[in-house]
C-alpha cells in the first residue's frame, strides 16, 4: 500500500471551508441527563434501565443506522438525518436537522425531546437538561465503554492541574448548543469575530450549574469553572478570533500548534497520538512511521473545544445549558446576533475593544459571579442588555423576511428577565433548591424533567 501524500496547506483548509451551495441554517444539539427519579443520580450505561439500553430502544422503536465503538452502542443516526448519541459519562444528545430557522430548529428538538422523555420513563428514568448532573458523583460514573474516552482520561491526567477537572466535564457537565453557517471567508471573518467577543458575557448570563454532589458547591457554573481546568489551550477562549481580520488561515496556524490527543486506526479502536503538537506530527509522522492524513486532521479540530467550534460550521458551545422550559433561548440569541447584519456589526463594535487578558479574566470571574462579572472595566449585565436588545432586532427582521415565526424573538424574553434583575437560571435553581423543593433530589426531577 502506497504511503498517503502529505498534507498541504490546502488540506488543512478545506475542512474550515463552508460546503458548496451553503445557505444560513440552525441547528440545536441539547445534552441531558437520564436520571432516577428517586434520587437524581446517573443512569449507568450498562443493565436493563442503563443508558445502552434506551439508545437500543431508540434505534428499534425510531430506526436508522446504529454507531459502534469496538462493538459497543454509543449512538444512532435516525433516518432524518438527526442524531441521538451518548457522552462520556453517559449524558445523552439530541441533534437536530439543519433547520432554515431558530423556529423550525425548536419545534423539532421540543418534540424529539418529549419523544425521548417518553421512552426513557419506560425504563423509570427522567430526561433533564441543563449545566451539569446535580447529583451525580465522579467516582459513581460507570464511563461508557468508548476507546477515544479511555485515550482522552490518559491524555488529561497527563496534563496535571491543567486537566484536573477534564474527568468532571466529560461525565457530568450538560449544555445546549447552537450551530451556524458561514457562507465564505469574509463571512466567517464577520460572524467568527464578533461570536468570539461577546462570548463571556453569553457564558455570564446562562450560568446554571450551581449543585454538584446534591449540594450547593458555592458557584453559579461548576461547568464553567471546570473548564477553566480542562486543558485551556484547547478549551474557551480562541485567541487568533478577536483579530479584526481572523481568518481560517489563523485557525489552521493555532490548530497546528496543539497536540492530537486521540486517532482512530482501520480495527475502529482510537489510540493516544504521540506527544507534541499537530505541527510535530506532520514532520515527524505516527508511530506506524505514516503521516496524519485528512482523517486525523479532521479528527483533530473535533478535538478542539473553544467556545465557537469552527469546521464546515460555527458551532456555538461555550455556556451552560437553560432549563428545560427556556432551551430555546440560546439559539435564539445566537441566531439574532449572527445572521442579521446590523446586530452582527453593532455587537461587534460593542465588544471589540476587550484583550484577550481581558477575557481570560472574566472567564475566571463568571462562575462565581455570573452577569457580576465584569469585562475589562465593562459590567457584563450591561453588555448583555444591550446584546440581546440586537438579537431581539435581528430576530424581528427574520420575522419580517418570513425566515421566522412571530413569537420567535419572545424566546429572548427569560433571558431580558435576567439582565434586568440580576437574578440567572443558577440563582433561581438555589432559591427554588432551598425552598419549594425542600433539598430534596426527587422534587428537583420532578421540577425539572422534560
Amino acid at each position: 500500500m502506497s504511503r498517503p501524500q502529505p498534507l498541504g496547506r490546502a488540506d488543512l483548509l478545506a475542512p474550515l471551508t463552508p460546503a458548496p451551495g451553503a445557505v444560513e441554517r440552525v441547528g440545536v444539539e441539547v445534552e441531558c441527563a437520564l436520571l432516577d427519579p428517586a434520587t437524581g443520580t446517573g443512569a449507568r450505561y450498562s443493565g436493563p434501565r442503563g443508558v445502552r439500553a434506551v439508545l437500543a430502544a431508540v434505534l428499534e422503536r425510531w430506526g436508522g443506522e446504529p454507531e459502534h465503538d469496538t462493538g459497543q452502542l454509543t449512538g444512532v443516526r435516525l433516518p432524518d438525518g438527526s442524531s441521538v448519541t451518548l457522552e462520556h459519562g453517559g449524558q445523552i444528545e439530541y441533534s437536530s436537522t439543519p433547520a432554515p430557522g431558530v423556529g423550525g430548529a425548536v419545534d423539532e428538538v421540543r418534540a424529539a425531546l418529549e419523544r425521548l422523555a417518553d421512552l426513557a420513563a419506560g425504563f423509570g428514568l427522567a430526561l433533564v437538561p441543563g449545566g451539569n448532573l446535580p447529583f451525580g458523583r465522579l467516582a459513581d460514573v460507570e464511563w461508557v465503554p468508548m476507546t477515544r474516552g479511555a485515550a482522552m482520561r490518559r491524555y488529561f491526567a497527563g496534563l496535571g492541574p491543567a486537566g484536573e477537572r477534564a474527568p468532571h466535564v466529560m461525565a457530568l457537565s450538560l449544555s445546549t448548543q447552537a450551530t451556524l453557517d458561514f457562507l465564505g471567508p469574509e463571512d466567517l471573518t464577520r460572524k467568527l469575530r464578533m461570536q468570539t467577543a461577546v462570548a463571556p458575557v453569553v457564558s455570564a448570563l446562562l450560568v446554571n450549574s450551581p449543585l454538584l454532589e446534591g449540594r450547593p458547591c458555592g458557584l453559579l457554573s461548576h461547568r464553567s469553572w471546570a473548564w477553566l481546568r480542562t486543558d485551556p489551550r484547547r478549551g474557551g477562549l480562541l485567541p487568533p478570533a478577536l483579530r479584526p481580520d481572523v481568518s481560517a488561515e489563523d485557525l489552521v496556524d493555532w490548530a497546528l500548534g496543539i497536540p492530537l490527543i486521540h486517532y482512530r486506526t482501520a480495527d475502529g479502536r482510537y489510540h493516544r497520538a504521540p506527544d507534541g503538537t499537530f505541527a510535530d506530527l506532520l514532520r515527524d509522522g505516527l508511530p506506524d512511521g505514516t503521516g496524519p492524513t485528512a482523517a486525523h486532521w479532521a479528527a483533530h479540530l473535533s478535538q478542539l473545544w473553544t467556545d465557537t467550534r469552527v469546521r464546515r460550521t460555527l458551532e456555538l458551545r461555550g455556556a451552560d445549558g437553560p432549563p428545560a422550559p427556556h432551551l430555546a433561548a440560546l439559539p435564539a440569541l445566537w441566531t439574532g446576533l449572527t445572521y442579521h447584519p446590523p446586530s452582527r456589526e453593532a455587537a461587534w463594535e460593542l465588544t471589540r475593544g476587550h484583550t484577550a487578558e481581558e477575557h481570560r479574566a472574566a472567564r475566571a470571574e463568571l462562575p462565581a459571579r455570573g452577569p457580576d462579572t465584569r469585562l475589562g472595566d465593562t459590567p457584563v449585565r450591561a453588555l448583555a442588555a444591550e446584546l440581546l436588545r440586537l438579537a431581539r432586532t435581528g430576530l424581528e427582521a427574520r420575522v419580517a423576511a418570513g425566515l421566522e415565526p412571530p413569537h420567535v424573538p419572545a424566546h429572548l424574553d427569560p433571558l431580558d428577565e435576567i439582565a434586568a434583575t440580576g437574578r440567572t437560571f443558577a440563582h433561581q435553581c438555589l432559591e427554588r433548591w432551598h425552598g419549594d423543593l425542600r433539598t430534596d433530589p426527587a422534587r428537583y426531577v420532578a421540577a425539572h424533567r422534560i
